[in-house]
């Protein structure tokens, strides 16, 4: 991690980059990719910092090319704007807010649920920047409908959205995409995910996208639990069997930068499988000798991946191995900085806003860790212990 206390333009972003490369002793030549979130500073195609790390790995092999990915939980997340859910979000956060916002209305509420015994004792916010939880928002509150439509009416408060079947046919649409889009989501936070694993989680779901399209044009609700509630007419069938359709396009414009490397990714999680025709050439021949042992093919059976290409001997596979190498430490998404920059606003709190930066690197790199510490070992290397009184 680096400090940057000033500007943060493509330039700037480079020379820290640079900087770190010295101080850690990384070599420009063994990188083989960079994952981004897609701000310009980093994807600027004149003086981003992708172009400059680009031209200077270029300087020292101009025929090693890096891979540049787009966070595939990030894109994913910002491709749900296709679906224009906005009517139904809003209606549901206004009355979320109404419930939650006053303390009064609040603890009425609850005390509603009490007394209809309901499956939910309260309800939650929704925060924009999460799309997770907007999943389980929608979910709670289709659940709970009958009783904040009572609550509405013995307050007052007028909500003409609930009894209208239209919208009502969009919100229970809402709730099956995001259910289905939030259990992708939370699969793609699964840690030590290879980029290829993530691919395939994708690749799973935009066929399913597809397959709901067709169902619903169809009129079956096999697998739209919540739509199947409300009845929908056959007009609302074919719009919500488009706006599938449209997820499915914006889901392939956005990972684009995964199908340029999917035929290595397939090479690399299924050597005994792939297409020898479509590897690139300098693996091909290994390739051959490594589908033709069936030795290697058991092993590939009972170990991860890992201890696999581990496993290859450098003589007989060296082209394989380096293609290995490079497919595998390459980040699918940006979550480890997440959820370090999580922690970090965790412990740099208003308490603690002293910290310098060499102490704050220091507990990041503690909390982060699973490396267990040797206590033992730290203590005796200590000249004297300091006994609290």
């Amino acid at each position: 991690m680096r400090s940057m206390k000033g500007t943060t333009t493509g330039s700037d972003l480079f020379m820290e980059v640079n900087a770190c490369m010295d101080t850690l002793g990384l070599k420009w030549d063994r990188l083989a990719g960079v994952t981004t979130d897609g701000c310009p500073n980093f994807t600027g195609k004149n003086v981003g910092l992708l172009k400059r790390m680009q031209d200077k790995v270029a300087e020292i092999d101009a025929d090693q090319e890096l891979i540049f990915l787009h966070c595939i939980i990030h894109q994913h997340v910002l491709c749900k704007s296709v679906l224009k859910m906005n009517h139904v979000i809003n209606v549901v956060s206004n009355i979320v807010n109404f419930i939650r916002a006053r303390a009064l209305n609040h603890r009425q509420f609850v005390a509603l649920l009490e007394d209809h015994a309901s499956e939910h004792s309260d309800i939650s916010y929704h925060t924009p920047v999460r799309w997770l939880s907007l999943g389980k928002v929608l979910k709670r509150v289709w659940d709970l409908k009958t009783e904040i439509r009572e609550f509405c009416e013995m307050k007052g408060k007028d909500i003409p959205e609930l009894s209208d079947e239209d919208w009502m046919a969009d919100f229970a649409f809402a709730v099956d995409v995001t259910a289905l889009m939030n259990d992708l989501n939370t699969k793609l936070q699964g840690r030590g995910l290879f980029v290829h694993e993530m691919h395939t989680l994708v690749k799973a779901f935009m066929k399913k996208m597809l397959f709901l399209s067709s169902q619903l044009e169809n009129n079956n609700l096999t697998h739209m639990q919540t739509l199947k509630e409300v009845t929908p007419s056959a007009d609302h069938l074919r719009r919500y069997s488009s706006m599938l359709g449209a997820l499915h396009c914006e889901f392939s414009r956005r990972f684009e930068d995964l199908r340029t490397i999917e035929d290595e990714m397939h090479m690399i999680s299924s050597p005994f499988t792939c297409s020898v025709d479509n590897a690139p050439s300098d693996v091909q021949l290994e390739l051959i000798d490594l589908q033709s042992d069936a030795v290697l093919a058991e092993l590939f059976k009972s170990g991860s991946l890992l201890d696999f290409y581990s496993s290859l001997k450098e003589e007989n596979f060296p082209n394989m191995k380096r293609h290995a190498q490079k497919m595998l430490v390459l980040f699918g998404s940006t979550y480890i900085c997440e959820q370090t920059f999580s922690m970090m606003k965790f412990m740099k709190s208003s308490y603690r806003s002293s910290l310098t930066d060499d102490h704050l690197s220091a507990v990041l790199r503690i909390s982060t860790s699973d490396i267990q510490p040797d206590f033992d070992a730290l203590v005796k290397a200590q000249q004297r212990l300091d006994f609290s009184h």
